[in-house]
Parts: C-alpha cells; structure tokens; sequence
C-alpha cells in the first residue's frame, strides 16, 4: 500500500536501469535532500552541526571508501586511517606550498596523493588475500603515521606535529561557521556518494564483484585482475583521502597525524559492518549508528544509575560504549550479516505485500 511499484513500467533500458526506478524512492530521496539542505540549517544548533552532523558525513564519506574495497572489490583492508592522513596532510601541504591553490582543488590533489600511496600497499593483493592481505594494509596503518610524523617538513617543521588547517575559502567565500561548514561537507558527500553509486553499477564495479564473488572465474571471462584490484585500491583510496582531508580542514581545524591512528580504523570497519559490506546506504547508516551511539550512552547511562540509584565510576560509560560495540558487532555477524541496509530492505520488501504477510 505504501510502498508498491504496481503499475510503474518501463519502457526502455535506460528507464529501467535509472538510479531510483521506483516513484517512491526518488519522492524519498528528493525530500530527503531538501530536509538536509533547507530545514536542517534552520533548526539545527550548532551543536548538533559540529558534534554530529559534520563527523557523520566525514565518517560515512570513509565508510564509502572502504566499502568500495571490501564490499564491492572483496580486498580486506585495515589501513583506513593512514590513507586519510596521507589525503589531509598532502591537502594541507598543497595549500601552504602552491600560491592560489583553490582549496577544493587541494582536496583532489590530496585524494590523488591517498590514491597514488594506496595503489603501492595495494600491490600485494595480485599475490595474497583475506587475512594476510588484511596484515599487509595494517603496515600502511603503523608506517604512514610514523612517516608523516618523522618527517618533519610535512608539518612545515611544527615542533608539536599539530598543525592549524588553511581557512577554507572558496571563491572568496569563508567557510567558517558550522552552517556554512555543514553545507560544504554535504555537498561533496553527496557528489562522491552519487559519482560511487554509478561507479559500482558500471562495468569497473561488476569488475570488482566478480573478482570478489570468485576471482578465477572472472579471470576466465576476461577480467584483468591486477587492473581491476588496483583500481578499487586507487578509488577507495581517493575517498578515503578526501575525507581525511575534510576531516583536518572543515571539522578538526587542524591536520595531526597521530590523530588518524588504529583506532579510527577500526572505527571506520565497524561502520561498514554494522551498517551493510557491499552497499552505498549501508555506509551511511553505519557512520550514523556509530556516530551516535556514544552520545546516545552518554545521556542514557547517567539517567539509568541515576534511577536505580547507583554510583557509575569514572570510566565506566567509555567501557560500556566499546562491550557494544563488541557485542553489535557479533550480533550482526551472526543475525544479519548484510547490516543495518538489509534490514532496510528487509522493511520495504513487507511495505510491498502489506497488509498481507508472508
């Protein structure tokens, strides 16, 4: 009743194969799109712009990226961090080093730096796979901080290694309050997101999912394997730079390297996990999910203790917040390993045949 593509036809490829072939999805997405852009500026504290919103699109931009990798190209990768501090510091160093460089422009230099770098560490994937291909990226992890931080001339010879971003200005117009940040943020992602979304159903993507579904077989047909595993290394790459870079100049304000350690991968890993390993929407709502579940503990774990009288000892809701983490991360595992966009998918499927079910 709500959800019905009854009557809906096509008439041509090009109309079958469209984006959002359905009346509803693109009804959805439209007004989607104007809440984002028009009313969430409007009620949106800055609070909720800085702490939120820009962190979640940031994230779901990597998510993307590394979705793009393990989802769709099957190649395991633990690095996703160090490729993003390659795209914020070159980003960074192209905008102090070149006069007049646009910053958008620093951006893509910064993406195609994190691209370059992660087509090397992924070289390894023409001879290993799975779990030793998962050690082989986890290097870039330890070296490319390492590298970033010995050398000091990626830090403009900063004595601490934090350095203060360039302010971005784009056609001479500052991007210095969280509403104007939160718009700029929203429009590369949603770009990116769109130009991943045509990638994957291209033949480079069916490339990449036949590699991943069963590599010999596809090297049968014709695939050129090398080529297309380095190429999921390049763009995955690229996403993950961007948002590296959009990471240090538009929300930190600062480009650190020790900030883009393990633990943000992991971070990022557990965002594709939870919300779907081979899906576009699936990057987006795991980015959400974990983005908001701490601050979600925050609020709930003080007002439980403090209703069951209890005294919560300092450390306590960090601790709680990663047994969750853990125990979602298994949950999904074993439930429903396609995440939170199955689930998604699993709901309008039911919207299809309601009220009759089956």
């Amino acid at each position: 009743m709500f959800y019905r593509e009854a009557g809906q036809f096509k008439t041509s490829y090009a109309a079958d194969q469209q984006l959002f072939p359905i009346r509803q999805d693109r009804i959805a997405m439209l007004a989607l799109l104007v809440l984002a852009v028009a009313v969430v500026p409007l009620i949106a504290s800055n609070y909720v712009l800085t702490a939120i919103l820009l962190p979640f699109l940031v994230f779901a931009l990597a998510a993307l990226g590394l979705n793009i990798l393990t989802g769709y190209a099957g190649q395991l990768s633990l690095g996703t961090a160090a490729f993003m501090a390659v795209g914020a510091v070159a980003a960074y160093n192209f905008q102090l080093r070149i006069p007049g460089m646009p910053v958008l422009g620093s951006f893509v230099l910064g993406g195609l730096t994190a691209a370059l770098v992660g087509i090397g560490f992924g070289l390894p994937s023409l001879r290993i796979k799975g779990f030793y291909l998962a050690v082989a990226t986890l290097a870039a992890q330890f070296f490319i901080p390492w590298l970033l931080v010995k050398v000091s001339w990626f830090s403009n010879n900063s004595s601490s290694g934090v350095i203060s971003a360039q302010p971005v200005v784009i056609l001479g117009f500052a991007f210095d309050s969280p509403v104007r940040k939160y718009l700029l943020v929203l429009a590369i992602v949603a770009l990116m997101a769109l130009a991943a979304k045509n990638l994957v159903r291209s033949s480079i993507g069916r490339a990449w999912m036949a590699v991943r579904d069963m590599d010999v077989a596809a090297e049968v047909i014709g695939i050129r394997i090398m080529r297309t595993k380095l190429i999921a290394f390049a763009v995955s790459s690229f996403y993950c730079g961007v948002a590296g870079a959009l990471y240090a100049s538009v929300y930190l304000g600062s480009v650190e390297a020790d900030g883009f350690n393990l633990d943000l991968s992991f971070r990022i890993l557990f965002m594709v996990i939870i919300g779907g390993v081979g899906s576009i929407l699936g990057s987006f709502l795991g980015a959400a999910f974990i983005t908001l579940m701490p601050i979600a503990l925050d609020r709930l774990l003080p007002w439980a203790a403090e209703l069951l009288n209890l005294n919560l000892p300092a450390g306590v809701t960090s601790m709680v917040q990663l047994v969750v983490f853990g125990a979602l991360i298994i949950l999904f595992l074993i439930v429903e390993p396609h995440g939170l966009a199955r689930l998604w998918q699993i709901g309008k499927e039911k919207l299809r045949l309601w009220p009759f079910p089956y």
